[in-house]
């Protein structure tokens, strides 16, 4: 097969902002206790942090970190968070019928995110609570001194204030599984006074107004009309959630998940477009995309665990290649939507549904969707570029007619590097792509990375090969044969560096896709030395 795309220097999409490649921590199963906090694994430091994680989540360049929730928050007291561990108290988590100890908090979280080197992402209770412990909790955080919160905050050990900038506004509040739903005129209502209350403390604040739970609810898109209509003046960002799987085993629907994820982003820009010229304001709102992954593998398994345990296993999906091709699917769309999407988590980041998993006694590993996450946070910060393509095409279900071929651009005019991210859909044939390129006259193409799966990961699951927790390939190499029934476990291959290079002739790049394959094509300027 052969496909056309063009590239004009000219034509840019946006800014990426770096915060596109946040991810997302609950208190949810193993995500803390087990999986970033666990003070007798061999590798935790004197905090309880786990090393081997930390390094694996240093090594993704994640720069954003939302916390604590998600469902959890909305019955969330964070003062149970603060102070000395020994004297919190241990509380029911009604989200997740789970049992919270409280000994990571919302002080060890914020020293995790200065070793992660990551922003953090506070999320405010207004499902229990509201305006006071919201407001409460920004002064305990950033005021600086001389009063009773700020102080109580200094007694704990942080004479600084934390500066936490960003703040999420609730968790899907209109989702009937949240403990205290709101309508939207009800939800909007208090997250604008919330809002005015926060800033009050801390002028310098960003806040994130909750949009519907996901786009298939009754409510969406009205929800996010009249959210907005109460709270436009006092937000930046409006959030987006979905996730995405193959429960019905139609595997080339599956692969085409992120023509809804594209069809969602713009809806949810028209609504917010629709406010802004309703209300003659001058501001455009950007898009928080703060929860997003593929989740089906273990939602049956999930109903039948014991509830009031800590830290149980929750959402342990063992990811397939097919997850990977799909995550990075979803990757290319945000980045096709730099302009409006300046804020993305992938949830989770460990053990739930996450590309770190780890076991107690044991390593942490690299799951499939490690991969395509990885080189899209270390190559595709810059500028998106306006990548339009012409693809052979299959019909589905869902999305009608979707392209074999999905892709994106990111100019990096600091690095003198172009980036082009690109998955070939079809599971039987290469794609050739003849890529036009305007305004890089005498680049070069110097990497082809390039992931693709083995016969038995196309074959689907009923056989797989299986790495072992922490057992990995060399890149290009297998892992040793396992009689593994169900799920491609992970580190299954690693994304190989091809020393066929695609040829870059005058101003047109032909590049051979291999079928079912993650790709990372990079150029370099003419003054640039590899």
């Amino acid at each position: 097969m052969k496909a056309r795309a063009g590239i004009d220097r000219a034509f840019r999409i946006g800014e990426v902002d770096p915060r596109l490649f946040g991810s997302f921590v609950e208190h949810l199963g193993r995500a803390v206790y087990g999986g970033i906090y666990q003070p007798d694994h061999p590798s935790a430091d004197a905090r309880g942090f786990r090393g081997d994680v930390l390094a694996l989540v240093r090594e993704l360049g994640i720069p954003l970190v939302r916390y604590p929730g998600g469902n959890f928050v909305s019955s969330f007291n964070w003062e149970d968070s603060v102070g000395a561990p020994g004297d919190r108290p241990t509380r029911l988590d009604l989200a997740w019928r789970s049992v919270e100890p409280n000994r990571f908090g919302l002080q060890e979280f914020l020293s995790w995110c200065g070793e992660a080197g990551a922003q953090p992402m506070l999320a405010v209770n207004l499902g229990t609570r509201g305006i006071d412990a919201a407001r409460e909790l920004v002064e305990y955080c950033n005021f600086p001194s001389g009063t009773r919160l700020s102080d109580l905050r200094r007694s704990h050990g942080a004479e600084s204030p934390y500066g936490v900038e960003l703040w999420c506004l609730g968790n899907e509040m209109d989702g009937p599984w949240q403990v205290g739903q709101k309508t939207a005129r009800e939800y909007g209502r208090l997250a604008r006074e919330s809002a005015k209350a926060m800033r009050l403390v801390d002028p310098q604040l960003e806040l994130v107004a909750c949009g519907s739970s996901y786009p298939a609810m009754p409510s969406f898109p009205r929800w996010e009309a009249e959210v907005l209509d109460e709270c436009y003046d006092q937000v930046e960002y409006l959030s987006l959630h979905s996730y995405y799987g193959n429960e019905a085993g139609d595997r080339m629907e599956y692969l085409a998940a992120a023509e809804g994820m594209d069809g969602f982003i713009r809806s949810v820009r028209a609504v917010c477009d629709f406010v802004k010229a309703d209300k003659r304001s001058g501001k455009t709102m950007k898009l928080a995309f703060d929860e997003w992954n593929v989740w089906y593998h273990t939602k049956a398994e999930d109903r039948h665990e014991a509830p009031w345990q800590i830290g149980p296993r929750l959402l342990e999906e063992h990811y397939t290649f097919d997850d990977a091709l799909v995550v990075g699917s979803l990757l290319i769309t945000l980045l096709r939507h730099a302009d409006r999407v300046k804020i993305a988590c992938m949830a989770q980041l460990v053990n739930v549904i996450a590309p770190i998993m780890t076991e107690p006694d044991g390593p942490a590993w690299r799951q499939t969707t490690f991969y395509p996450f990885l080189h899209a946070s270390r190559y595709g910060r810059g500028i998106s570029l306006d990548l339009r393509v012409e693809s052979p095409s299959y019909d589905t279900k869902t999305y009608g007619s979707v392209p074999y071929l999905t892709a994106a651009a990111v100019l990096d005019e600091e690095a003198g590097e172009l980036a082009i991210f690109a998955v070939n859909r079809s599971p039987t044939e290469g794609l050739e792509l003849d890529l036009g390129l305007s305004g890089f006259a005498g680049w070069r193409v110097f990497e082809h990375i390039e992931y693709r799966a083995d016969h038995a990961a196309a074959r689907g699951a009923s056989q797989s090969r299986q790495s072992r927790p922490g057992e990995e390939a060399a890149p290009g190499q297998e892992l040793p044969e396992g009689d593994v029934p169900g799920r491609c476990l992970p580190g299954r291959r690693l994304p190989e560096r091809r020393s066929d290079l695609p040829s870059l002739q005058g101003d047109r790049l032909v590049a051979g896709l291999a079928a079912l394959s993650w790709n990372v094509l990079r150029l370099s300027a003419p003054a640039r030395s590899e």
